[in-house]
């Protein structure tokens, strides 16, 4: 029997799997809070609805870029190997720090929070109850994926169900409801440039379809199902948010969603009475935890695919047998993550203050992804592409573009905890120091890119 430091990932997803940890990650909490916000920068109810669809459009057009690196390039260090392979080792490993030392530790940590302002407020646990349910939170659903990939699975699988049918019935509620929308006696905002404004918060919502790319190294066939697990998740995804969003403007009309901080909420008060409130309530709990369970799933692997990229931390590079997960890591990310709720708790907004935190790092290193598309083409020209991306290169620049957006305006519109995440992710660089100069989830390691004639074709 292969000891525990030599265990691999082994092929334990389906298809359904997969596109219900997708679904899972993205369908989260932010539906309940963006469309106030989305609305209060829009000027008409068809431009409300317009930016949803468009930002389906775009998360589509993300997923056939990562549907190709994927196919391509299957790899349980998803992000982190593209860029590996892209770039080089050195530029992977600032990732592979940026990702664990902010972006994913700071996307549980948002998401922990959301899900205890919530809990909170169906069962209060005093002032600093919020950060005392986020770290709760953390600490069992780690424990619970690090028990095994079955079990973290089969929770994913039962919570992902729950909040689906929860938001159809909201969608029902929407559609057959006889009520009214209310009278709000609010002046509506001219359609200026804060469309730029609502689009960052519809962009929020659909985030986290690109974890998808952690779960090739453990996916049924990953070369041929990986392209079916994105197209399949994001449309399943865009359905569900453009519907719900109708729902909402059917109920409250968009002077009721600018007026209002919790518009689900709102909606079934109006649709189904008092006990509606409690009944959203209840349902954001769930949407917190399916979103929680499959960050922390996922999140793990970036962690084991690193330490086996550096000399430090040698453990958290181990693949448990028995598990099959990477328990180390799994044991890590929850460590990060509660001292990002211990700091969060001392600002007056823990989820505000993960999200700026998080999103200049965030989009910085997802245009990179999106460029290593166009340099792994170039790079290996003859590596056998079981997808290949519609439209090349028009859909990729696409993509690119969106991605560049979004990272100047992440840091216009963000606070000093933007400035904060940057600098985390400036003291990562000394990592590079600690580089295995052989072997890795990146080989091989090019150092300076060279001309794909000077290549030699990687058949791993």
């Amino acid at each position: 029997m292969p000891s525990q430091a030599r265990a691999e990932p082994q092929s334990s997803l389906s298809v359904f799997d997969a596109v219900t940890i997708m679904v899972g990650l993205v369908l989260g909490i932010g539906i309940f809070r963006a469309p106030s916000i989305v609305a209060a920068n829009v000027g008409t109810e068809f431009s409300f609805i317009a930016v949803w669809v468009a930002g389906g459009v775009i998360t589509l057009v993300g997923a056939l870029c990562y549907a190709e690196l994927s196919a391509a390039h299957p790899h349980a260090g998803g992000e982190y190997h593209f860029l590996s392979r892209a770039y080089g080792k050195r530029v992977a490993m600032l990732f592979g720090w940026a990702r664990c030392g902010v972006i994913q530790a700071g996307a549980i940590a948002g998401v922990a929070f959301l899900l205890g302002d919530y809990a909170g407020a169906v069962f209060p646990l005093g002032p600093h109850g919020s950060a005392l349910y986020a770290a709760i939170a953390i600490i069992l659903l780690t424990g619970v994926n690090v028990i095994g990939t079955v079990q973290g699975k089969r929770l994913q699988v039962i919570v992902t169900l729950i909040e689906i049918v929860a938001i159809v019935a909201i969608i029902g509620f929407g559609f057959f409801s006889s009520a009214e929308p209310p009278a709000v006696p609010r002046p509506v905002a001219p359609e200026t440039a804060a469309l730029g404004m609502a689009m960052i918060f519809v962009l929020l919502t659909y985030g986290g379809w690109n974890e998808a790319a952690y779960l090739t190294g453990e996916l049924e066939n990953a070369p041929h199902n990986i392209a079916k697990v994105l197209v399949l998740g994001t449309a399943i995804l865009v359905a569900l948010y453009v519907l719900a969003n109708m729902a909402l403007l059917s109920i409250l009309g968009l002077e009721g969603l600018r007026a209002s901080d919790t518009v689900v909420a709102d909606m079934m008060r109006l649709a189904a009475g008092p006990s509606g409130a409690m009944i959203v309530s209840l349902g954001i709990v769930v949407a917190g935890i399916s979103t929680l369970n499959a960050t922390i799933f996922t999140g793990g692997r970036i962690y084991f695919a690193m330490a086996r990229d550096l000399t430090l931390l040698p453990r958290v590079g181990e693949w448990n047998a028995r598990g099959k997960n990477p328990v180390n890591g799994l044991i890590l990310q929850a460590v990060l993550s509660l001292v990002l709720v211990a700091l969060g708790a001392t600002t007056p907004d823990g989820f505000k203050a993960m999200v700026d935190y998080t999103a200049p790092v965030f989009w910085g290193f997802l245009l990179l992804v999106g460029l290593a598309l166009f340099m792994l083409r170039w790079r290996e020209p003859d590596r056998p592409l079981p997808y290949r991306v519609p439209l090349y290169p028009l859909t990729p620049i696409l993509f690119c573009l969106t991605c560049a957006y979004m990272l100047h305006a992440s840091i216009v519109y963000t606070g000093m905890s933007a400035l904060l995440g940057l600098a985390v992710l400036a003291a990562g660089t000394p990592l590079l120091l600690f580089r295995r100069r052989e072997g890795g989830v990146g080989q091989p390691d090019p150092g300076l890119i060279t001309p794909p004639s000077n290549q030699k074709r990687d058949l791993t």
